[in-house]
């Protein structure tokens, strides 16, 4: 089902992400890629490896352990069925309520709670039982 890691979203101060690429790109030669039009001034974004593996900077970082942070990991599913699937019983536990269960998740069939923007795969998200914050995609 789960067939590893998308990317991983990263914060750093405002007005840093060029030090984030002189980091990013220049020492550890990730490839800078394209982000969202719309946050483009907020984000920056990376290639690990050529099969879409990346590191994501977020420049609007939330206090520590802050329930809003945009900090996540992203997995990436096998397929539109498996994606589907796991977002069922991540819901399913949600909406149980059982111990370890999810503190938020987008429900089935509703639009997720990420940004929009047509650059974005499908996908949901998720926070477990301690608010961390997990996008599940293609």
């Amino acid at each position: 089902m789960i067939t590893g890691i998308a990317h991983v979203n990263l914060t750093v101060p405002p007005g840093t992400l060029e030090h984030a690429a002189a980091f990013y790109a220049t020492t550890l030669g990730f490839t800078r890629i394209a982000v969202p039009v719309l946050q483009k001034d907020e984000l920056a974004w990376f290639d690990i490896t050529p099969a879409g593996q990346q590191v994501h900077i977020s420049s609007k970082p939330g206090p520590a352990n802050d329930p809003s942070a945009s900090r996540h990991p992203c997995f990436k599913l096998e397929s539109p069925e498996a994606l589907l699937e796991v977002q069922k019983r991540v819901f399913a536990h949600f909406e149980a309520k059982s111990d370890g269960a999810p503190s938020e998740a987008d429900k089935p069939g509703e639009a997720d709670s990420g940004a929009k923007g047509v650059e974005y795969p499908k996908r949901f998200f998720a926070r477990d039982y301690a608010g961390n914050r997990l996008e599940f995609s293609l």
